[in-house]
């Protein structure tokens, strides 16, 4: 099963990929066949990119789950300037180009704040893509934890945020938030004093890990 955004790079890509390949055996080039191999590993690399997987979501309000599928590379606290305007608790996830891309909601609750950023493209780890990259900034509101906020940030390679949250719609925990095309990372930004169930270097799943919990 592969995500909406990806069907039309998934189409373009297989296209391109079958007429170079028959082009190849038409004019009969000579040594064609590792060609013909990294075109099918490209047509693969894009369908896994792509892909969405069907999960069994871990619905609890008293949980913060994991929007993304990815690898936590920041705990720490640090001041929000966007939101906020104060001291949050700040989880990092990071995605590979090998990750399942889909954002999914962490918690459900009412979309209070929605907007997107243009910005720069660096490397997704970096200390200030945060704040200088492309990005969006989304903020939920329930009755468990208040306010959080999750961004979503491109990477160096990608060029494109999908969001689907707007400002007074409702969210469902573990359904389809948005997408980042081709590497990217997830921040959150919780309540000082927030009980994480998460450290350095975990890999977690969308939908499925707690992030979070409240007691």
């Amino acid at each position: 099963m592969f995500h909406k955004e990806g069907l039309n790079i998934i189409l373009s890509t297989f296209v391109i990929t079958a007429i170079l390949i028959i082009a190849l055996d038409y004019f009969e080039v000579k040594n064609a066949l590792p060609i013909k191999i990294f075109l099918i590993i490209m047509l693969g690399l894009v369908l896994q990119f792509f892909r969405n997987p069907k999960i069994t979501v871990n619905k609890n309000e008293n949980h913060i789950l994991s929007a993304v599928d990815g690898k936590v590379v920041i705990i720490e606290e640090v001041f929000e300037p966007e939101f906020f305007k104060e001291k949050k608790l700040q989880v990092s996830v990071f995605m590979s180009p090998l990750n399942v891309h889909v954002t999914r909601y962490p918690m459900s609750g009412d979309i209070i704040f929605s907007k997107y950023h243009p910005g720069a493209y660096l490397v997704a780890w970096h200390p200030k893509s945060s704040t200088k990259n492309e990005r969006t900034t989304i903020v939920l509101k329930n009755k468990v934890f208040g306010e959080i906020l999750y961004r979503q940030i491109a990477g160096a390679i990608a060029r494109r945020i999908v969001n689907y949250a707007k400002v007074g719609d409702l969210a469902e925990q573990g359904k389809d938030a948005g997408f980042i095309k081709f590497g990217s990372r997830v921040d959150f930004f919780l309540p000082i004093g927030t009980k994480l169930n998460v450290k350095l270097n975990q890999k977690v799943k969308g939908g499925i890990t707690v992030i979070a919990t409240k007691d």
